[in-house]
């Protein structure tokens, strides 16, 4: 596979699925193609133009030259945009693909009229699971191929805290997955509110453990615990369970249970991998998401403490989380392309999200018609597939409004860019 510089000149690198490893999770996104999309051609047939512009205004094609690309371009990887996708409402809704996603993902991987690939990651509030599993997922959902190092969920950034943090109170989920999760981030001593219930059954007074449950989870040494961070990787499968046991941390001295502060200040930091009220499944109207748990939990502690809790969120539409996957986007550009360079812009598909990417908004998510979207996009497409197009062909228009005579002699004039 090739790089450009800019739009078009190649520089050959490509990687195979053989090297979708765990490595790659830790070491930075990997963009990792079926087999038959990275039978490409390689020729030094290159685009010799200017790199685009940077500003995010929109790009008029009036008074530019309307060019038709090579009927059979060379394959080239750009290295001055790049693409982030959110997944749920814009690729998948209900456990289902959403029914452009597949061709959009053609698109982008050089299925397209400029013959161009396009670095990208995905970038999603949802967890619960390894970055591996939630690829299998998607990638069986939207029949191509996902890499786990190009694959951030919401508790993703967390793994940057186990050296921080040794014992740690880890809620959500199914079963025992996000103990799964947070022991491959390398979090030492990892503490389930299954555990806790186990050992002291009236913790939880209408939550009894199932056979599963209890086999899976640990008898622990209450009196010598201390919970040094409490961490909610996924949503709650059960409220009144899990808020139980997180309100008790928080009023310990220093997260001994069994003890209570008198100042109601000295207990662990509470962290939530993201802050989404509202997300997108297969029921016709948006169900309450783990922002809601958070909102919630806020509440009854100041219910019951007479103090604000602070929490600390994740995830998307979080500052931390985007520069987290700028850093690792960067970091795949220069360690498997030799691109040394950041990105000069990155567009983010997303239903609903309030950041500094150009954001475009695709209409198959939480987005109802004839309302405002609470964050104000640069862009509205109708789905994914209608996107991509737009941010491809967006970069492409200002490729010519920004090249000088002769520097497009490898295409033909006379139609317009879009299909």
């Amino acid at each position: 596979m090739a790089t450009t510089d800019g739009f078009g000149s190649q520089r050959v690198r490509r990687l195979d699925s053989l090297d979708a490893t765990r490595a790659d999770l830790y070491g930075g996104p990997n963009v990792v193609m079926p087999l038959k999309h990275l039978i490409a051609s390689t020729s030094e047939h290159d685009f010799t133009i200017a790199s685009p512009v940077t500003s995010d205004e929109e790009v008029s094609s009036e008074n530019s030259p309307q060019i038709t690309p090579m009927s059979t371009p060379p394959m080239v990887t750009s290295d001055d945009f790049a693409l982030a996708f959110d997944i749920d409402g814009v690729f998948v809704r209900g456990g289902k693909a959403i029914s452009q996603a597949h061709d959009a993902m053609k698109y982008i991987n050089g299925e397209n009229p400029y013959g161009i690939k396009v670095p990208y990651i995905f970038l999603t509030n949802g967890g619960g699971k390894t970055e591996e599993e939630r690829c299998i997922d998607l990638s069986r959902q939207i029949e191509y191929e996902v890499s786990p190092g190009q694959f951030i969920c919401g508790h993703t950034p967390m793994r940057e805290m186990a050296e921080r943090y040794t014992t740690v109170l880890v809620v959500g989920g199914e079963g025992e997955k996000c103990r799964i999760v947070a022991e491959s981030y390398g979090f030492k001593d990892i503490v389930t509110p299954g555990d806790i219930i186990k050992t002291r059954q009236d913790t939880t007074p209408f939550r009894k453990l199932t056979d599963e449950e209890y086999n899976n989870s640990r008898m622990l040494d209450l009196d010598n615990l201390q919970i040094e961070a409490i961490f909610v990787f996924a949503d709650s499968r059960d409220w009144a369970g899990d808020q139980q046991i997180i309100l008790d941390c928080l009023m310990t001295k220093e997260g001994r249970l069994g003890t209570r502060s008198e100042t109601f200040d000295e207990g662990p930091p509470v962290f939530f991998s993201h802050n989404d009220i509202v997300w997108s499944t297969s029921h016709d109207y948006s169900r309450i998401g783990m922002g809601a748990l958070r909102a919630s939990l806020e509440a009854l502690y100041k219910a019951i403490a007479g103090k604000e809790l602070n929490t600390i969120a994740f995830g998307k539409p979080q500052k931390s989380t985007f520069l987290f996957a700028t850093r690792l986007l960067q970091e795949w550009r220069s360690q498997s392309h030799q691109i040394n360079k950041p990105p000069s812009i990155i567009y983010f598909f997303n239903d609903t999200s309030d950041i500094e990417w150009f954001s475009i908004l695709v209409k198959t998510g939480v987005y109802q018609e004839n309302t405002i979207p609470r964050f104000t996009p640069k862009h509205i497409c109708d789905n994914i597939y209608e996107a991509v197009k737009f941010a491809v062909e967006r970069e492409y228009q200002k490729l010519l409004k920004n090249s000088k005579p002769g520097q497009l002699e490898n295409h033909t004039t006379g139609n317009e860019l879009r299909n």
